[in-house]
């Protein structure tokens, strides 16, 4: 079940190969299987749900942990609060809303909610 504030997702880049390298090296290595969103983003569920994408205007240089939100809205209030800094505001994509926050010592990390 998913909660506000654990840890429920993860996108890598994949900038430096091309993103069938990438799945094929995972898949060959330790078995995980993908699903793929266009041509540049691909997802696995492999313990931690995830993906891989190659587009680097849309994703990140560095791995992104993503967090769970039942509340958007109050969790982006709870992190500027805190100290985060807004890195982007709430967006839209396939399959919710998110926004990305940097901590006090610089990690980017994403919120989503459905």
């Amino acid at each position: 079940m998913r909660q506000t504030g654990k840890l429920d997702y993860i996108e890598m880049p994949a900038t430096g190969g091309t993103l069938d390298s990438v799945k094929a090296f995972y898949s060959t290595a330790f078995s995980w299987s993908f699903t793929d969103y266009g041509p540049t983003y691909s997802a696995f569920s492999e313990g931690l749900d995830g993906g891989f994408h190659t587009d680097a205007t849309e994703g990140s240089a560095k791995p992104l942990p993503v967090l769970y939100s039942e509340n958007l809205e109050e969790t982006l209030a709870a992190v500027t609060a805190a100290g985060g800094r807004i890195v982007k505001p709430i967006f839209s994509f396939p399959g919710g809303r998110r926004f990305h926050f940097a901590d006090p010592a610089g990690n980017e990390l994403a919120v989503w909610g459905e």
